[in-house]
């Protein structure tokens, strides 16, 4: 087999194992945040579908998708389905730059855990990110709902001014590795025995608030405000198209942002070599587990902001502290101090 041949089968043998485990373990964190909401507010969650209710996102699967599609009267047909994929395929495709670990041999050959390898990794999750903001745009717009219409509106605010905070916020830990890959970002922390969250605590906390935004989880999630907008802008989808939305938004982006964190702040798969081989993997998907625990913890813990200051905090707070950050780092750079 010749060596473009292998590599085109390697990729796609990523790419299936990838959005296979993505697309479960996606299903399961719905489990696992209803356990989770339930002991916040002392009460069991999800029991009753097989053995404490882990069978209950199989339950919710098959009921979705038995459910029957209704389309609203006058709906944008084309862009009714086109905001499902908008919505999906950027999540997705942020995992396709992310590196779970480091490179194993196999067979002889070399094999690195991530689906894309390239050095321009954290402008693709970037634009990846900035491009499922289209997923909720064409929803509102295509279902001909006011109360659609209006929360894509308040998510497109959101996702201006929180976009260009993360930015910024990422550029901290980006001129201390010097490199935009993903993997090289991992290998600056090791060479300096150090992870960034040590010299950009701040760059941290913005971009923590800014995954939430991004995310559409509470205190952010002005977008789907039940007691003002009935769900927001996917109230006319109904079964699987139902469920593809919260599946992007509120798990496969909060799993990428918080995978993508763990990159830019705390190292990456750096960490003690507690098992062997597996330690760096371990150790990923334990902070990347860490954070999200974190982020759905809020969810259930903080009340919902209203959208003028949410608005507010992002242009007049964030992103002046932002940009603050990042002259600080770059002057605390170029004078040698990091």
């Amino acid at each position: 087999m010749s060596e473009l041949a292998l590599y085109v089968l390697v990729t796609l043998v990523k790419i299936v194992v990838l959005v296979g485990v993505l697309l479960g373990v996606g299903a399961y964190l719905t489990w696992f945040e209803r356990k989770l909401a339930g002991h916040i507010q002392a009460r069991m969650g999800p029991k009753l579908v097989g053995p404490f209710g882990l069978l209950q996102p199989l339950a919710d699967g098959i009921k979705l998708l038995t459910k029957e599609a209704i389309i609203p009267r006058g709906a944008d047909k084309p862009v009714y389905y086109l905001a499902i994929v908008m919505a999906l395929a950027p999540s997705l495709l942020i995992f396709s730059v992310i590196p779970f670990g480091p490179s194993f041999k196999l067979f002889g050959h070399e094999i690195k855990p991530i689906v894309a390898d390239v050095n321009i990794a954290l402008l693709i999750v970037f634009a990846m990110g900035s491009l499922a903001v289209y997923g909720t745009i064409f929803s509102g717009w295509a279902s001909n709902s006011k109360y659609a219409f209006i929360g894509s509106l308040r998510k497109s605010a959101v996702i201006i001014g929180y976009e260009v905070v993360l930015g910024f916020a990422a550029l901290g830990p980006l001129l201390l590795a010097g490199t935009l890959s993903t993997t090289g970002i991992v290998q600056a922390q090791i060479e300096k025995g150090t992870w960034f969250i040590v010299y950009q605590p701040v760059a941290f906390i913005l971009f923590l608030f800014c995954m939430l935004a991004e995310s559409g989880r509470v205190p952010f999630d002005i977008q789907e405000a039940e007691a003002e907008l009935v769900t927001g802008y996917n109230v006319e989808y109904g079964g699987m198209k139902f469920g593809v939305f919260p599946l992007a938004e509120w798990y496969l982006n909060v799993m990428a942002l918080s995978m993508v964190a763990v990159i830019l702040f705390f190292g990456g798969w750096h960490g003690p070599n507690i098992l062997g081989p597996i330690s760096p993997y371990f150790w990923f998907l334990a902070k990347t587990f860490a954070l999200v625990f974190f982020i759905l913890w809020l969810h259930w813990t903080l009340p919902r902001f209203q959208a003028k200051d949410i608005t507010e905090i992002a242009w007049k707070y964030m992103l002046p502290i932002a940009l603050l950050n990042v002259v600080a780092t770059a002057l605390l750079k170029y004078f040698g101090l990091f």
